[in-house]
């Protein structure tokens, strides 16, 4: 085994056991903000498993996925928090 993929190996377990800890925030969370910062972590953790899987499989279609999904997780996440600090998304 090569040290790429243990490195990759390593870091794939560190990014899933991350996601749990989100999802239990998520469900667990005591305030509407940290349930927002729990949706948003997911999105960052979901982007890095992607591009881990990129980089283990050796493609470039992977890369834009995830930029397509950090793209929509950032808009997703303006729009919730000014959902939640206005009561509208769109003036």
């Amino acid at each position: 085994m090569n040290l790429l993929a243990l490195a990759l190996d390593i870091a794939t377990g560190a990014v899933s056991l991350a996601l749990v800890l989100c999802a239990w925030r998520l469900v667990r969370g005591p305030h509407v903000i940290d349930r927002v910062l729990a949706i948003d972590t997911l999105y960052i953790n979901a982007v890095a498993l992607v591009v881990l899987l990129g980089i283990r499989l050796n493609t470039a279609l992977l890369f834009e996925a995830a930029l397509i999904m950090a793209m929509l997780g950032f808009v997703s996440t303006v729009a919730l928090a000014r959902y939640l600090t206005r009561g509208d998304v769109i003036e």
